[in-house]
């Protein structure tokens, strides 16, 4: 049988400050096949070239990665300060209504880092523009310098709400997880449950509440070691089964 076929949403790039290209990670490229058992397809960020409709009937589910842009504020309708950072508009549209259509249709989605962010502002949340600069709140960022392992070590961990969909997933009821993030949510979007927290209180796991597929979706990067982790493996494995009910027909004809 084929595999399902899963769009990863690129980054725009410059090599050399004069060629640009989209791109996706490796790790998120070696996960999703290794792990998920799926074909990962890289997609354009250009609604010119690649439109939602498109992209839906093409693939299976999608997977939403981090990226340095963030969402423009002007997507949860605020002013832009420098604090908001960088942005990449194409990328916006493109994830947003492709969020939303995946909710409506029930075509399975997971939302990481960046991805998860997007999920919240696709469905009417915000953002708050730098985590560290709220009281009481920690660092999230990547650490500045150090080995890869070093930068994508466990660093805290997640509380999940007690028989919860994350919580009945791994297993237990609190996980350890690396952060590299410096934006999170900060009023959840409609329909947006809030599953599991960092100590200091930050959303690190979402859904959509009454979707009719898999919107499971992580503030953190568990393609890092995805094949051993044991928090990354049955979320890479669920969303794997999820493309595979999609590709079968079986979750269309339920929705």
């Amino acid at each position: 049988m084929s595999r399902p076929v899963v769009g990863i949403i690129s980054n725009s790039h410059m090599i050399n400050d004069d060629y640009h290209v989209y791109g996706a990670g490796a790790l998120n490229v070696q996960a999703l096949s290794d792990v998920s058992g799926t074909l990962p397809l890289i997609v354009p960020v250009d609604p010119e070239k690649a439109s939602v409709d498109e992209l839906m009937q093409t693939c299976d589910g999608f997977f939403f990665p981090g990226g340095r842009p963030n969402v423009h504020p002007e997507e949860y309708g605020e002013e832009t300060t420098d604090a908001h950072g960088t942005h990449e508009r194409n990328r916006d549209r493109i994830t947003l209504p492709l969020i939303r259509a995946c909710v409506t249709r029930g075509q399975p989605f997971l939302g990481v880092c960046l991805g998860f962010q997007e999920v919240n502002v696709a469905m009417g949340g915000s953002l708050y523009p730098e985590i560290r600069d709220l009281p009481g709140r920690d660092n999230h960022r990547m650490p500045p310098d150090g080995t890869l392992e070093e930068k994508f070590a466990l660093r805290h961990e997640v509380t999940l709400t007690e028989g919860g969909p994350f919580h009945q997933l791994f297993g237990a009821p609190k996980v350890m997880t690396n952060t590299l993030h410096g934006q999170g949510i900060k009023v959840p979007g409609s329909r947006v449950v809030i599953d599991g927290h960092a100590p200091d209180g930050t959303p690190e796991a979402i859904y959509i509440k009454d979707a009719p597929g898999f919107t499971m979706s992580v503030q953190w990067h568990p393609e890092w070691n995805a094949e051993a982790d044991p928090v990354s493996r049955p979320l890479f494995t669920a969303f794997g089964d999820a493309c595979r009910a999609w590709a079968s027909g079986a979750l269309r004809k339920a929705g």
